[in-house]
């Protein structure tokens, strides 16, 4: 009995401790829409970026493999370095995690690599603040687990805690909070050339349960939602995606490419992984009665597919995961890479041989769309013994023309440059 007593005791304690943490972070957020005071430290956490672990990181990426003229540095220590967002002016790289922080990274004295990291609007908790994207006149966009903020001007506020913030979609409203899961929780977003947030809503199941798809379909779970800027107008853009962790825009055109993770437990070397191009609104891609590519799966194999469902322009390594990525916009590189895509492979977890953490390209033909598709740096998979040194995650064009890269396990960002 005295067990029980102490458990239920301690069960109490954290929920009353949850609740108390919860009804600060809702008061902080009031107070930074009003442009208040928190109160909280102005003594903000730093990451230090010297010592032995910036030594080892340095080391490693002597056995990265880019082509011929390239060269990889460490541009940054970021713990659980997920999605990235550039400032546009001081070229604050603001970094996302699965966790509870966001970070940013400042170059101060212009030699390509940050001086400083520190965490981002500390005076706010945050739940899986994985996907960022900043619109063109400074709007930085979090999109959380189950929540989005904006927070205006992020480059001119974030040297202090209080950093300005206002709701965007409210805590519980991205998706119905009896669909929150731990699976495929990790939003990305993108603002589009209409000037509209573009949100990614990965559904939390292998393959879909058939009871549950057509709630799926209409709440955009399993699929891409757009809305106005201030979190009006919710729309579903597009449907059948399994779980996409990056979009982008063509700078060229303005249409939508995103990657999607396919089906696991199917084999090996099947489904592949995709890349795909939304080129009007409304259409479906597949899932889940294709796990990935053109195969189908084992759930849905005796139901009628969409008859106008959609087929990846690239068809990539099955399990790679691919996750973020972005079309080169910067005028360093060699021309075969200005106006492609590069992309982020995070790595398989359950393949037999493992497969991925690389960047990989891809070129664009002249109607749009996608040509072949070669690697453009690897090393991080130590093929012989299986073991990661490093999980790509999302890949930006940086202000100088450089390309970014972010990476999770190592905790870190680097910097991939051409020439001198």
């Amino acid at each position: 009995m005295r067990i029980r007593h102490v458990i239920a005791v301690s069960s109490a304690l954290l929920l009353a401790a949850a609740a108390a943490t919860a009804a600060d972070d809702t008061r902080n957020l009031e107070k930074l829409s009003k442009f208040q005071l928190t109160g909280t430290s102005m003594d903000i956490p730093t990451i230090p970026q010297g010592g032995k672990k910036a030594e080892n990181i340095r080391a490693f990426l002597k056995n990265v493999k880019v082509p011929q003229g390239f060269k990889i540095d460490l541009f940054a220590i970021v713990p659980d370095a997920r999605h990235m967002a550039i400032g546009n002016n001081v070229g604050t790289v603001f970094v996302g995690t699965r966790k509870s922080k966001v970070y940013a990274a400042t170059d101060r004295d212009m030699d390509r690599e940050a001086d400083e990291v520190k965490e981002f609007a500390p005076s706010l908790r945050m739940s899986v603040p994985n996907g960022l994207c900043m619109s063109p006149d400074g709007f930085l966009f979090i999109a959380e687990h189950n929540r989005v903020l904006v927070y205006p001007a992020a480059e001119f506020f974030y040297e202090t805690p209080d950093v300005a913030a206002f709701v965007v979609v409210d805590q519980g409203q991205l998706v119905p909070t009896e669909e929150e899961s731990f699976n495929h929780g990790a939003r990305t977003c993108a603002i589009g050339p209409d000037n509209k947030l573009y949100i990614t809503l990965g559904q939390p199941h292998n393959v879909t349960p058939a009871d549950k798809v057509e709630a799926y379909r209409k709440l955009g779970i399993g699929g891409i939602i757009r809305m106005e800027r201030d979190g009006t107008k919710r729309e579903v853009v597009a449907t059948g995606i399994r779980n996409s962790v990056g979009i982008a825009f063509n700078p060229a055109n303005g249409q939508l490419w995103f990657t999607d993770n396919q089906v696991d437990g199917m084999g090996d070397d099947i489904p592949p992984g995709e890349i795909n191009r939304l080129t009007t609104v409304g259409q479906h891609f597949g899932f889940p009665w294709y796990g990935g590519g053109k195969t189908r799966t084992t759930e849905f194999q005796n139901s009628e597919p969409p008859a106008n469902a959609v087929f990846p322009e690239v068809e990539m390594d099955a399990h790679a995961a691919d996750l973020g990525l972005t079309f080169y916009t910067g005028r360093t590189f060699p021309a075969k890479y200005r106006g492609g895509i590069f992309s982020a492979q995070h790595g398989s977890w359950n393949r037999t041989t493992p497969v991925g953490a690389r960047v990989m390209f891809t070129p664009l033909k002249e109607d749009g769309g996608a040509g072949k598709t070669e690697v453009f740096a690897s090393g991080w998979l130590d093929e012989t013994t299986g073991e990661y040194r490093g999980r790509p995650v999302d890949v930006k064009t940086y202000l100088d023309g450089s390309l970014l890269v972010s990476d999770d396990k190592a905790g870190a960002i680097y910097r991939i440059s051409y020439g001198n």
